[in-house]
């Protein structure tokens, strides 16, 4: 199975940081991801993501093998996503439920109906449209509200509970930009915004600790407002010190940077 490619045949599998269900969870896949297995040690797997090149252990119980051409195909076409958190998705035949979370691919989607492997599900929801930048300003306020009051867990990336930066990962791809998965990666990608002021719907600003090590990220909705995963998801006054958490009555988190990647 070694260097061999796999999909996520289920809504949610958690991402370890090693091949242990008590290791902590670094991230997750969605129902269609793709991956390259990289190695093997029992019945666990260390995949590498396809999307954002993130690598962990997943339980290889939780997913299902697949050839190049359908992983290449898969890439190839139209994203269409689902915009609902638990829409259901049914199995043809024996009508198996899934539940999948806010922005997941449905794979091959067409007339309803979206196909993983041989498997064919038709999709209850109406709520399906294909990811793009068209006005992307405009539709980023939106797409990040859909998130509000989400619990914040550590590697989440759906409504049952979201990390910083997966936050801002699946508010990207929900309008058709790829992002990577940690926030200090994503400070690497886009363009500096040099002033607060400057700033705009959808630029992303980062924070740093003491070390200077970038920690956090939330998403701009405009030159004085972010939206951003701590504790919830939430909206928050920002100021070049920092975002000023108003349940708190206090800064919390120190700002390093803003960068724009529309």
């Amino acid at each position: 199975m070694e260097n061999s490619l796999g999909i996520c045949n289920l809504s949610t599998v958690p991402l370890r940081g090693n091949p242990a269900h008590s290791s902590e969870m670094i991230s997750q896949l969605l129902f269609a991801d793709t991956f390259e297995i990289l190695e093997k040690d029992d019945f666990w797997l260390k995949i590498r993501i396809d999307h954002d090149g993130y690598e962990g252990w997943i339980d290889g119980k939780q997913m299902q093998t697949a050839d190049p051409l359908q992983v290449h195909s898969l890439k190839k076409e139209a994203q269409f996503l689902t915009s609902e958190a638990s829409t259901m998705v049914l199995k043809g035949g024996l009508k198996e439920p899934f539940y999948l979370a806010a922005g997941t691919t449905l794979p091959f989607f067409d007339n309803g109906k979206c196909k993983l492997g041989n498997d064919v599900f038709t999709v209850t929801s109406s709520n399906v449209f294909v990811a793009n930048q068209e006005d992307f300003e405009t539709n980023i306020i939106e797409t990040a509200k859909i998130f509000l009051n989400v619990p914040y867990l550590w590697g989440g990336r759906t409504h049952a509970g979201i990390d910083c930066s997966g936050f801002s990962q699946m508010v990207f791809k929900m309008l058709g930009v790829q992002l990577k998965r940690d926030a200090w990666q994503q400070a690497e990608q886009g363009k500096t915004v040099d002033f607060l002021t400057e700033a705009k719907a959808g630029d992303l600003a980062f924070f740093d600790n003491q070390e200077g090590r970038i920690t956090h990220v939330g998403v701009m909705l405009n030159n004085s407002q972010i939206i951003h995963a701590s504790g919830r998801v939430k909206i928050d006054r920002i100021d070049n010190q920092g975002i000023f958490a108003a349940d708190q009555n206090k800064y919390t988190h120190k700002l390093r940077i803003i960068k724009r990647y529309v």
